[in-house]
């Protein structure tokens, strides 16, 4: 498929959790004129602590500067895990853009803030040592995740996240994502902007707040998703559960998840303790 603009974010490259499988193939079979590279790319709190890179790693790099040979504009915004890349901000690497914040024109003239997100959450900011200690949590909680999804492949199922399910169905987990979202839709509207796009959190997501849009472009740990814009500027969010076997001419048909914003009349809620949900949700 051909798009006008693909983001991605949180790969978590130099991890066991990373499905780079499964993003190789949405390479693949999916371009862009545009990719924004949304932060969390490579982990380097992981790999701080014990170095893990395998090939399949190494393609998905080397992918993305094909991707640049061959005429596409690559943006990499870095996040919290890949927070190294932030003095970097300014240069290029291999043509590839570092950069703080974007502001993304569409094809139909809307502008949106694109950033990781992670500076908005206040547990990164000002408790980041309990950051670290959920992070560790959430690592364990991957490996059982990809011993569950291993055995349900070799069933014959397509992939589906273990990790992803308890998480939205734990209380105050469900209250961090609402209240990050709100935020992010507050500081658009500060920057004179229609919407924004970021990651972070791992809930991909299109939703209007407040006539604001905020769309989340997920993960490739959990949700395998991207956030992609159309030639006409709609804003989709492609779910890619599965790997496709055949010649890279085949015809594939994305599951989209995603192609009109959820509304809701909530009003924007402040930062309120977000301290206890770090505990049970941590990316």
């Amino acid at each position: 498929m051909q798009y006008r603009t693909i983001w991605i974010s949180d790969l978590h490259l130099g991890t066991s959790g990373c499905q780079a499988n499964y993003l190789l193939d949405f390479l693949k079979h999916n371009d862009a004129k545009t990719f924004y590279l949304v932060g969390d790319i490579i982990d380097g709190w992981r790999l701080k602590k014990s170095w893990y890179w395998p090939q399949t790693h190494n393609d998905v790099i080397q992918k993305l500067l094909r991707k640049v040979r061959k005429g596409a504009d690559v943006i990499y915004i870095p996040g919290n895990h890949d927070e190294m890349a932030r003095q970097f901000i300014g240069m290029t690497f291999g043509e590839i853009e570092i950069k703080h914040e974007v502001i993304h024109v569409t094809a139909d003239n809307r502008r949106l803030w694109v950033t990781h997100g992670d500076l908005f959450d206040s547990v990164m900011q000002y408790a980041r040592w309990l950051a670290y200690l959920g992070d560790t949590a959430y690592t364990m909680i991957l490996v059982i995740n990809r011993w569950f999804n291993d055995i349900r492949i070799r069933l014959g199922f397509q992939y589906w996240s273990l990790s992803q399910y308890l998480k939205h169905r734990v209380k105050n987990a469900v209250s961090f994502i609402a209240d990050f979202e709100a935020i992010m839709a507050r500081e658009a509207r500060k920057r004179d902007c229609d919407g924004v796009v970021c990651g972070h959190i791992h809930k991909a997501e299109i939703r209007d707040i407040n006539g604001l849009l905020y769309c989340n472009d997920g993960d490739w740990v959990e949700s395998l998703t991207a956030l992609v814009e159309t030639f006409e500027g709609e804003l989709k969010i492609v779910h890619w559960p599965h790997i496709i076997d055949g010649p890279e001419s085949m015809e594939v048909t994305p599951i989209y998840i995603e192609t009109e914003p959820t509304k809701t009349t909530q009003p924007l809620s402040e930062i309120s303790s977000i301290v206890s949900p770090i505990l049970e949700f941590s990316e």
